[in-house]
């Protein structure tokens, strides 16, 4: 099959070479609507792929993005991922998504092979162990947006959602029951401010309420297999919790299967309340009441940022904070006399 040219684009419409190449780049505002709607007629009707390679040398831009995750199975990183391929469309870019599992070597390789194809911006969520390279956008040559994690140190442009205020407000809701002996089960957070806001959204709430903290039910599951061990040690306190609060997905769904497996009815038994919303949550037999975050809308805004930082490069560092939302179901139930 003979390879459609830009000339042959260029005939077809019936205008010059240079005024087809103006189209295709984008260059087209003093161009009529007459030859904008032939030269898009042609190059559908050709079926006119541009050589990108060709073109990025002599604009010094791929039009490709990169976008860095630990997952792309993870309940948030998907919604989140299309939310940036469906923004960074519109905009003319392509995404080449990693999958890290939050390994240092592998995020090294992954950035360096970008680098090599010259992308023009790079979306992450990064182990931590890379925050100086990150934040010297000048030696990567490439602008960063950071997003779902802050860690000490880190200077590039961050999305994230309002974490402190979701574990305050799922707080509240289980203390409006009528709990006061509610158990969390969060993610090592040293050296992660973002995963401390859950923890501080949860410890704010119970002190605007005049709740002591009991710091045997903080516990700490970095592996989801250790909840086999929590939530037994949990309810054989001598005052077990009415309430557990999980602050991850998959802390969610093995505590959900312990329950399952152990006959610990929920919400008679015990309330579940959990960070991120999981597939098909509203149908469990119990749905599951959740502190739901916008990851669709995350994704949108961090290429938005990324967009803006490309074509503005000595924007100063950005922020963005997205809220988050209770969804409540039928996981808790009101323990009020």
């Amino acid at each position: 099959m003979t390879q459609v040219k830009l000339i042959d684009v260029a005939n077809k419409a019936g205008v010059s070479k240079s005024t087809a190449s103006q189209f295709l780049n984008g260059r087209y505002e003093y161009m009529s609507a007459a030859t904008k709607e032939r030269l898009d007629a042609a190059v559908k009707e050709l079926g006119f792929v541009p050589n990108q390679l060709a073109r990025s040398l002599k604009t010094k831009k791929s039009n490709t993005i990169g976008v860095m995750v630990n997952s792309i199975n993870g309940p948030t990183t998907s919604d989140v991922i299309r939310g940036i391929d469906d923004h960074l469309k519109g905009e003319g870019y392509n995404v080449l998504i990693y999958n890290t599992d939050y390994n240092k070597d592998t995020e090294l390789a992954s950035i360096a092979n970008l680098v090599a194809q010259s992308a023009d911006g790079l979306i992450i969520t990064s182990s931590g162990q890379i925050n100086a390279l990150l934040n010297d956008e000048d030696h990567l040559g490439m602008p960063v947006v950071h997003i779902h994690r802050t860690f000490e140190g880190l200077t590039s442009n961050t999305v994230l959602s309002d974490f402190q205020t979701g574990a305050y407000d799922a707080s509240s809701y289980l203390i409006a029951q009528g709990h006061e002996r509610i158990a969390v089960i969060t993610r090592s957070y040293e050296q992660i401010p973002s995963r401390q806001l859950r923890l501080e959204g949860y410890l704010s709430a119970l002190k605007d309420n005049s709740i002591s903290i009991d710091h045997s039910l903080i516990q700490i599951a970095d592996d989801p297999e250790r909840i086999h061990q929590i939530v037994p040690m949990l309810m054989a306190l001598p005052e077990p919790p009415t309430a557990i609060f999980t602050m991850y997905a998959r802390l969610t769904k093995e505590v959900l299967y312990y329950c399952n497996t152990h006959h610990i009815d929920i919400p008679q038994d015990l309330s579940i309340i959990g960070f991120d919303d999981l597939p098909m949550a509203s149908l469990f037999k119990s749905p599951l009441t959740v502190i739901n975050q916008s990851s669709y809308d995350l994704g949108i805004e961090s290429a938005k940022l990324l967009v803006e930082k490309i074509n503005h490069p000595a924007q100063r560092q950005v922020d963005v904070v997205l809220p988050c939302h209770l969804i409540v179901r039928d996981s808790t139930r009101s323990i009020k006399n």
